[in-house]
């Protein structure tokens, strides 16, 4: 495995100034300034717990009575974390990652070297994908789509580089309603947690103000990368527009987004070394046990515009 990369700069004030005119130019910034750290940021990993959660998003949407598929493409990679994860559940035989920033793509095809997994990357446009017209037989995307500014090109040409009758997934979709109140409830534990460990007794537990201010940063740069939010159905009457097949929107996660906000801002507020494996599994059963809720239970009487996460399918005809 290759050793790991030296950190990419931290993109300078006039980088940033530039990119609240230019949201591709936020991503590819954002994204660089995040590879490092971005498997630790969000609990990422490549092991049961995270491959359980790739394989349960693309069956949610779209089941698994085609896999295995040959070729697997993944737009927007990150780190790898959506196809990674799916390639070792048995998706897909050879892998091909793209991301406007070349430090995702690094990171992904690095965590693809140490998983001993077949895959290529390419730093690309999601707008302008760089393969011939029908390479890959399943293309997928993990809270992706929300960053492309164009997401009607971007699905037209997902279903270019498809063959006939091959399938896209997009899970991690913020919908309208789930970000009105995830962003809320994700300021709010942010201002309790740094507003309370400023107190005696409780500076153990506050992070050092240099990474709090880097962290403010980043997330006011996180504000210009996410370009959209969806509604269920305007999100499938695009996709039917591009020119899909099959189309379907499905949604999950309400309590269990509710939870999920406030724990995820809570990680990024206090000291690594403070939360330990008890904290970690605290928050995968919760997660757990909330979407066995959402998903028995309340997606029966609760509109599936509330939920958190939007996840979309659909084919190219064949």
């Amino acid at each position: 495995m290759s050793p790991d990369p030296e950190p990419r700069p931290h993109p300078t004030a006039a980088e940033v100034e530039a990119a609240r005119r230019d949201p591709k130019l936020a991503n590819a910034l954002y994204h660089d300034w995040e590879a490092g750290s971005y498997d630790e940021k969000w609990s990422i990993s490549y092991d049961e717990r995270c491959i359980d959660y790739a394989a349960g998003r693309f069956r949610h949407a779209a089941g698994d009575a085609d896999w295995p598929y040959e070729r697997a493409l993944e737009l927007g990679c990150g780190t790898g974390f959506f196809l990674l994860n799916l390639m070792q559940a048995g998706l897909a035989t050879h892998g091909s990652v793209t991301d406007l920033s070349p430090g995702m793509v690094e990171a992904a095809l690095r965590n693809a070297e140490g998983l001993g997994l077949p895959v290529d990357g390419r730093v690309a446009d999601a707008e302008r994908i760089p393969y011939d017209d029908a390479t890959f037989d399943v293309v997928v995307g993990h809270a992706v789509l929300h960053h492309i500014p164009d997401v009607g090109t971007a699905l037209r040409e997902v279903l270019r580089v498809l063959r006939p009758g091959g399938r896209f997934v997009f899970a991690g979709e913020p919908t309208k309603i789930g970000d009105f109140y995830a962003r809320r409830l994700g300021m709010l534990t942010w201002k309790a947690t740094t507003t309370l460990t400023r107190l005696p007794g409780l500076q153990g537990w506050r992070r050092p103000q240099a990474e709090l201010d880097e962290s403010s940063r980043a997330a006011a740069l996180e504000a210009v990368v996410d370009q959209h939010v969806f509604d269920p159905s305007e999100l499938e009457r695009v996709a039917n527009a591009a020119g899909a097949a099959d189309v379907r929107v499905v949604t999950e996660e309400f309590t269990a987004a509710m939870l999920g906000w406030p724990v995820r801002t809570f990680e990024a507020a206090v000291p690594t070394e403070r939360l330990g494996w008890g904290w970690a599994m605290f928050a995968y059963r919760g997660w757990q046990r909330l979407s066995w809720l959402d998903e028995n239970v309340l997606s029966r009487v609760v509109p599936r515009a509330w939920f958190y996460n939007a996840l979309v399918t659909g084919t190219r005809p064949a």
